[in-house]
């Protein structure tokens, strides 16, 4: 019985009041911590904060943003990718137009930019929910797309869109090494975790999961809907938006409007989906499946091929992956619709009375 809760007593409101009530998941996520900002730095390789932590890092936090307005709001989203575009262009104006603004503060400013459109574009919600809400946020991706791409202002005067930074610091500390990009992105990671915990454990979190599950009965209570759902669609629509900018200045260093196409809002929202929706852990579970998949299964088909004596180039590796792929998203659907924490809560319940069946 590794993971027993007997005898550990709350003797005050602070105490029974925490995140992590249990002593066990104290000690686990402070060990995390240690191994993500202490270890990691120290011995991880370049190619695995280039191609792996970093963009994990960013989309984990979109995908927290996401959750927030999907997972315990219940308000279907299919314009992630525009708030992100919203936020990264926004944070590059700032930084272009406003001599030594600093970086953090640029992006900030860019989540409160997201922030105001996704309020805007959070408007219909208060009339429409379902496939009719989704496809009026669909519409705020494709407005935003033909936005940066057309009126010239936002890029800067460029021709085709594309717009690039340099030269990132933090302090007067530059942040240019893949090191240096890994604890930046991690930190905003730390941060706002922590707060979205803490938010969704509040009145307001509690008045976001009424009206998930009965609007009309929530209204009858006494919960605004209005005040609900649209501070939903505002903190959603900042934390995307922080991590667009993160994603345009620190992953991709030069980026363009179809950085941030529908594929992305279809990546997020299946992250989501598949992380396990209403769950701040299961926002990065459904990171880590869409990130380190792909990867892994490019790096293992190939090997797997090569047993049995066949090669396959690489297109042919690309399209077996994305079947796979998609394959195993509608397996863990299958096995459990309510996603990969779902199966990490099952996993602690059996943890409670191992080694005993019952």
């Amino acid at each position: 019985m590794l993971y027993r809760e007997n005898g550990q007593f709350k003797t005050d409101y602070a105490s029974d009041q925490q995140i992590f009530p249990i002593r066990q998941d104290r000690i686990a996520m402070g060990a995390l911590l240690v191994l993500a900002f202490v270890l990691v730095p120290l011995f991880g390789s370049e190619y695995m904060f280039r191609a792996i932590l970093i963009p994990f890092l960013i989309l984990a936090l979109a995908a927290l943003g996401l959750n927030i307005l999907v997972g315990y709001c219940g308000q279907i989203s299919l314009g992630t990718g525009a708030f992100m575009a919203v936020g990264a262009y926004a944070a590059y104006n700032f930084q272009v137009r406003i001599e030594g603004m600093p970086v953090v503060l640029s992006m900030l400013l860019g989540g409160l930019c997201a922030t105001m459109v996704g309020v805007v574009f959070g408007i219909p919600s208060l009339r429409i929910k379902g496939l009719y809400l989704a496809v009026a946020t669909l519409a705020a991706q494709f407005f935003v797309d033909w936005a940066f791409l057309r009126i010239k202002w936002f890029t800067n005067d460029s021709a085709s869109g594309s717009v690039s930074v340099a030269n990132i610091s933090v302090f007067g500390l530059p942040v240019e090494t893949p090191v240096a990009k890994y604890l930046f992105c991690l930190s905003f990671l730390f941060v706002f975790g922590l707060l979205a915990k803490n938010l969704v454990r509040s009145h307001i979190g509690r008045e976001w999961m009424a009206i998930r599950d009965m609007d009309v009965a929530a209204s009858v209570i006494g919960i605004r809907p209005v005040y609900a759902k649209l501070t939903a669609f505002a903190v959603s629509s900042f934390i995307v938006g922080v991590a667009g900018a993160l994603w345009a200045f620190v992953y991709l260093g030069s980026w363009e409007p179809a950085a941030f196409n529908i594929n992305r809002s279809f990546d997020l929202l299946f992250m989501v989906i598949i992380g396990g929706l209403g769950s701040i852990m299961g926002s990065f579970f459904g990171a880590a499946f869409i990130v380190l998949l792909p990867i892994l299964l490019d790096q293992l088909l190939p090997a797997i091929g090569s047993l049995f004596g066949l090669t396959f180039d690489t297109a042919v590796v690309a399209h077996v992956v994305f079947m796979i792929f998609g394959a195993l998203i509608v397996f863990f659907l299958i096995v459990e619709p309510h996603g990969l924490a779902r199966l990490w809560a099952i996993a602690k319940e059996k943890l409670r009375l191992w080694p005993f069946p019952h």
